[in-house]
């Protein structure tokens, strides 16, 4: 490892898989790449060693004995300190239900298996730098009863609480920063998600959904057949 790279906070990575082997192979390459990882072998034990491990990062298997990745992930999204936390699913399962089904409760990426490391390796690296070059981080965003905080991540609408997910989030502030202006799936899933992480367009969608079940559905409106605007109900 290089001065420069030592010299960086370690950013904190959850392994978790019942597979040994991938275990072993995943912690080997994370820790070369210059990362501090923890490792669990089923979804019960990785919520325990979340909450006091608190890692940046959790690469999620699917399929896992006493409680699977989708209830495991479910369950991490509870924990307040981890609502901000990365996921990244893993699964040998490549059915477009199961990608929806890691979404809805939040995954920031998907990746079938067989793993292929330095795919991998790009992905979570490719996670970290869109985090650090995020605008500044002290933008705020008020629009009638709605305000949006992006040094905390916090949203209020009147003088209720709103709790969200990473990828809502900043798909929320994202459309409030250029309200009245429609985007399309395949744009959204660009801006938030990247180019370089491959997402079923439906994504889009579940997130809206999650969105308005939250927020209501006063200021995001859907196009149909062109896609999602966010409106200024003070016009």
């Amino acid at each position: 490892m290089s001065a420069a790279k030592a010299a960086q906070p370690l950013h904190r990575i959850l392994v978790v898989d019942d597979d040994a082997d991938i275990v072993e192979m995943l912690e080997y390459n994370l820790t070369k790449e210059g990362y501090d990882v923890r490792t669990a072998t089923d979804g019960r034990k990785a919520v325990d060693v979340a909450r006091t491990y608190l890692p940046e990062l959790v690469v999620l298997d699917i399929m896992m004995p006493h409680l699977d990745g989708i209830e495991a992930g479910r369950q991490l999204r509870e924990i307040p300190e981890l609502r901000q936390t990365y996921i990244l699913y893993l699964t040998a399962r490549s059915e477009e239900y199961s990608e929806v089904a890691a979404f809805d409760v939040g995954a920031d990426d998907y990746i079938t298996k067989p793993i292929k490391p330095r795919a991998l390796m790009s992905r979570i690296n490719a996670l970290f730098r869109r985090e650090a070059q995020k605008a500044d981080p002290g933008e705020q965003i008020t629009i009638a009863d709605l305000s949006i905080n992006r040094k905390n991540y916090s949203v209020s609408q009147g003088d209720k609480s709103v709790i969200l997910p990473k990828k809502e989030f900043e798909l929320l502030f994202f459309l409030a920063q250029h309200p009245n202006k429609v985007f399309s799936r395949e744009e959204l899933l660009q801006k938030i998600w990247g180019a370089d992480i491959y997402v079923l367009e439906r994504t889009v969608d579940v997130h809206i959904r999650k969105l308005r079940e939250k927020i209501g559905d006063t200021h995001i409106r859907t196009l149909k057949g062109v896609g999602y605007m966010f409106t200024d109900q003070s016009e």
